[in-house]
């Protein structure tokens, strides 16, 4: 985020199309740009495919111009990202359990003690991670690094979806590996099933109703793994059994919430905590992504992931992470302050692209609130260096224009393995010069592809 020159994911710096996006960006061009994002704008309103709690929800923004990823690339990405999750499910469990990691001095004891998802006393999960959509960026050097683990709710999978179903046919090119909706179903029930070791586990994808900026894809998630969706209100802890209202006991939760804990700041239960703290305690119920899992991707984790990889599998990462520094340390929160305006902070507890500071576009003002704001509390910030965000045309006023994309693989874990799903989703900004691409802040979301 932020400095540099953005190298661009389709064009040459001459402006002609680079080798592995000529035929998407040939196909959009005979459509029509404009043409092309109207037909598609309109598919996506019959669909009613909003994002946001209710309220605020709008119509997601879906840019018919796909991104191509060449397949050397992604296969590289796709064992770099079974490599980070193998490391991050053995950390998750080490820090609930022997805390190896710490004794060997790989981060420091204060990350895991302070961090807010911890949640001690449950029945160990088979697995604790289920599901991953990791935040990946390409800077100037064509190199993609994670920013952000996301192990916790990664959300926009279904958008991904919708919008391979909106853009391929109409572009009439081949997008890679297909189908894509059918593995992307086939993932999500191996990861289920594995995630119980039962037979035939009851069911139920658990959302927050109109709390969550997500519920259009909640209940595709549903209908996909063929599961009602309830939200908390409509299950009832008996003893230390969980009932749908049918009365049935639930075997199996994929949570979908927005709330990640089941206590509060003061270690009170929260409401999701009321519910399921008895069976969850007992083993009679899994959760999936298993309450615990935040450890993982906590801001203040993400310094030190890289040399957990390399403690828990052995390895030296395939997959970099973009250089940060945890200012909690001294040490390193000397040399951040010292350079605050080249780097970028993000609040530890931050989320959504919310309270980040980028140093190279702040003003003194800013800069002087933030520091003020770290040096009360440095445990709750990290600094990350700045990447020049890549970009890729993107239909604006009917034309090809630059606009800023990161990138959101998602990786299914079963037994058998990391199931990383071709392509996943490239995520955008639609305003000139912007670099956050969340799209509670108004960014949207492209097709993509897999090719070569």
């Amino acid at each position: 985020m932020s400095g540099g020159t953005s190298l661009d994911e389709a064009l040459l710096p001459d402006g002609s199309d680079r080798a592995h996006a000529a035929a998407a960006l040939a196909a959009v061009r005979r459509y029509g740009p404009a043409a092309l994002a109207a037909d598609v704008a309109r598919a996506v309103a019959a669909l009613g495919m909003e994002h946001g709690p209710e309220g605020e929800a709008h119509l997601f923004a879906v840019d018919p111009v796909p991104r191509v990823l060449e397949r050397s690339e992604w296969a590289e990405l796709a064992a770099g990202l079974d490599q980070r999750l193998r490391a991050l499910e053995a950390f998750v469990a080490d820090a609930h359990g022997p805390r190896e990691a710490l004794r060997a001095g790989v981060l420091p004891a204060e990350v895991v003690d302070t961090n807010r998802y911890l949640a001690p006393g449950l029945a160990t999960p088979r697995r604790w991670i289920g599901m991953a959509g990791p935040d990946l960026v390409r800077g100037a050097d064509g190199r993609l690094v994670v920013l952000e683990d996301n192990v916790r709710t990664p959300s926009l999978l279904a958008f991904a979806l919708a919008a391979r179903d909106l853009v391929a046919p109409r572009l009439g090119v081949e997008p890679g590996p297909a189908p894509v909706r059918e593995a992307a179903e086939a993932a999500m029930r191996r990861m289920l099933a594995d995630a119980t070791g039962l037979p035939d586990p009851v069911l139920a994808v658990l959302g927050d109703g109109p709390r969550s900026s997500v519920p259009w894809e909640i209940d595709r998630f549903g209908e996909m793994v063929g599961a009602p969706v309830v939200l908390p209100s409509q299950l009832t802890a008996r003893g230390d059994d969980l009932l749908l209202p049918d009365g049935r006991r639930v075997d199996l939760l994929w949570r979908r919430t927005s709330e990640e804990r089941l206590t509060d700041d003061d270690g009170r239960p929260n409401e999701l905590g009321e519910l399921l703290l008895g069976p969850l305690r007992a083993g009679t119920v899994t959760v999936v992504n298993a309450f615990g899992t935040g450890v993982a991707d906590d801001k203040r984790t993400f310094p030190y992931v890289e040399d957990l990889v390399r403690f828990f599998t052995g390895e030296e990462p395939l997959l970099r992470s973009q250089p940060a520094y945890d200012l909690g340390d001294p040490a390193q929160c000397r040399e951040a302050l010292a350079r605050l305006p080249e780097l970028v902070l993000k609040p530890r507890s931050g989320s959504g692209g919310h309270g980040v500071l980028i140093g190279p576009r702040a003003t003194a003002a800013q800069l002087e609130r933030v520091r003020a704001e770290v040096l009360a509390a440095p445990g709750e910030w990290i600094a990350q260096e700045p990447v020049a965000l890549s970009t890729h045309p993107t239909v604006v006023d009917g034309a090809l224009a630059p606009r800023h994309v990161d990138y959101r693989p998602y990786a299914f874990c079963t037994d058998g393995g990391t199931v990383v799903l071709p392509g996943g989703f490239t995520r955008v900004s639609l305003t000139e010069g912007e670099l956050v691409v969340n799209a509670s802040q108004g960014g949207g979301g492209k097709d993509t592809w897999v090719v070569g």
